[in-house]
This record gives structure tokens, C-alpha cells and sequence, in this order.
């Protein structure tokens, strides 16, 4: 019931899928597998089919929210394209990507542009200040276009949390600059194929930009003991920030949600990944219950 999973996953969202995007995430070789068990599912009332998507239980409304929400990330993904290609400008930047729901083809009017960022190594903490402060400064630290939450190091490109909810992250995220980091980044992440063994990187088309001399004088004075130390600084003065903003959070959640380490940066207070693997598991309850179809369930 590989289907089912995937279609339950993605009704966390209210985002239902066409046949060739639920194949995409299943083991199955042929799409014929794929769509004799969505009949199937079909056939037992616990999917229904609206125009050419899967549709969970009656949320049919969904499928319009999907079409409009894919009608605006068209139109917003030129954007992040520029957006992607300024932040690929500031030092020690090695890759940019779009993550988040628009990297899934969705925007709407309370969406964010999310980026994910590669760093050189050493130097992640000086990376993610100068970018914070930019939107602080420049962009009245809005965030609506200009989301830099997720950083790692090229020297730690393995992603530490490996369940479904990373893997689909992964996935789905959209390289937008930075070739060679991204090559060695899917090479690091090859356990995404345990999840979605059909998945295959697209990497040519990636673009290479170019640091301006600015940025250029920048590395250049922190390629020192002093640009290691104030990495160093940088890490500490943001990693008390957050234990002193959220010293409610349990030490378990804060250490994945809040990853500070020299060589990752994440900054989701919320802890999404959580919520959505916890959601998950209780559509698998349910669908056991109401359906007597028994699904594994997924860790965080």
C-alpha cells in the first residue's frame, strides 16, 4: 500500500496527487502497479478520484486549493529564482536550493520563499549573520521572500534526521545553484532511495554564479584564525538567543528543530517535522481503524 501512504502523507497538506507523482514516491517499477492499487483503493470508498487527482476521504476542496496554489508558484518561482541567485552572491555561499511548499509547485498568500544553504566550511555562522542581518536591515527582516532557515556545511552534507519526512524535503527540493555542492550533497544523501528508490537528482541545470569583489575581500579576511573565531562567536551568540527564546522547549525537540552545531543550522521553532510525522501516524490509526488496512509507522 505504498500508494496509500504517500497519499496520506500529502493530505496532511490538503495537496492531493495526479498517478505519475504518487508512482514517483512509491518502489514500484511499473506505473501499471501503481495504478491497479490506487482501483483498488478506489474500489474500497477510501480514495476518490476528482478530475486527475487522488483525492483521501472527502476533502475535495483540496483540489482547487491545489490548483490555485499551483497556478501562484508559477508565477512566484522567477522570484526565487533571482532571490536564489542574490543569496548564491553572499560569502561563503556554495549552493542555493527552494525548499518548503514551493519547492512542491505550491504558493499562497501565507507561504514563504524557504531556501536551503550550503556553506563552506568553518564558516557557516559567519554565512548565515551576514544574511540575517541583510534581511533585517534591507528587508525589514520580513521574511515572506526571503526565508533562509536550513543551512549545513559542505563538510557535513549527510542530513542527520532520515525519515519519510526528510526524504520528501529531499526530494522535492529544487537546486538552484551551485552544481558541484549539490552533486556531492545527493551523493551524501543516497539513503533517500530507501524511501523512493525511483528518485534520480536533477543536477544539469543548475547555474554557477559568480562572487562579486566585495564578496570576494570579505572571505578573504575571514580566511583567518580571526574569521574562525568570530564563526565560532557567531554560532554561541545565536545558539543563547534561541535557548534563552525558547527555554520552554523540551531539550529532545530543541536539539532537531534548533540544530546548532558548527556545521548545521536550522531554525524551525515550530518543529514541523515532528507535527507532520505525528499527523501522519494518526491517518494510519485512523485508516486501520475505519479500513482495517494496516500501514507501518513512521519515526521522527
Amino acid at each position: 500500500m505504498e500508494t496509500l501512504k504517500t497519499i496520506l502523507y500529502f493530505s496532511i497538506f490538503r495537496y492531493p496527487l495526479k498517478k505519475d507523482e504518487i508512482h514517483s514516491y512509491t518502489n514500484y517499477e511499473t506505473i501499471a502497479k501503481t495504478e491497479k492499487e490506487l482501483q483498488h483503493l478506489i474500489d474500497e470508498k477510501i480514495l476518490r478520484k476528482v478530475d486527475e487527482f487522488y483525492v483521501y476521504g472527502s476533502d475535495l476542496d483540496s483540489v482547487i486549493k491545489r490548483m490555485r496554489g499551483n497556478m501562484y508558484a508559477k508565477k512566484v518561482m522567477k522570484k526565487a529564482g533571482k532571490k536564489a541567485k542574490f543569496i548564491a552572491k553572499f560569502p561563503y555561499v556554495e549552493a542555493v536550493g527552494i525548499s518548503g511548499s514551493l519547492s512542491k509547485g505550491y504558493y499562497d498568500n501565507l507561504s514563504d520563499i524557504d531556501f536551503f544553504v550550503i556553506t563552506k566550511p568553518n564558516k557557516l555562522w559567519i554565512c548565515r549573520t551576514l544574511l540575517m542581518l541583510y534581511k533585517k536591515i534591507f528587508l525589514f527582516n520580513s521574511r515572506r521572500y526571503f526565508c533562509v532557515n536550513y543551512f549545513v556545511s559542505s563538510s557535513q552534507l549527510e542530513i542527520e534526521e532520515q525519515n519519510r519526512f526528510t526524504a520528501t524535503e529531499l526530494k522535492t527540493l529544487i537546486p538552484m545553484q551551485g552544481k558541484a555542492a549539490f552533486e556531492q550533497f545527493y551523493q551524501s544523501n543516497l539513503w533517500i532511495n530507501d524511501y523512493f528508490s525511483k528518485f534520480v537528482p536533477e543536477v544539469s541545470k543548475i547555474q554557477n554564479t559568480s562572487k562579486p569583489i566585495f564578496t570576494k575581500g570579505i572571505e578573504l579576511i575571514c580566511d583567518t584564525k580571526i574569521g574562525t573565531a568570530t564563526d565560532y562567536i557567531f554560532k554561541q551568540i545565536t545558539l543563547r538567543k534561541w535557548q534563552s527564546k525558547f527555554r520552554d522547549m523540551q531539550q529532545e525537540d530543541f536539539k532537531i528543530a534548533l540544530k546548532t552545531t558548527k556545521n548545521i543550522s536550522k531554525h524551525h521553532p515550530s518543529n514541523f517535522q515532528k507535527k507532520v510525522i505525528l499527523s501522519l501516524n494518526s491517518k494510519l490509526d485512523e485508516v486501520q481503524s475505519k479500513y482495517n488496512v494496516v500501514l507501518p509507522k513512521e519515526h521522527v
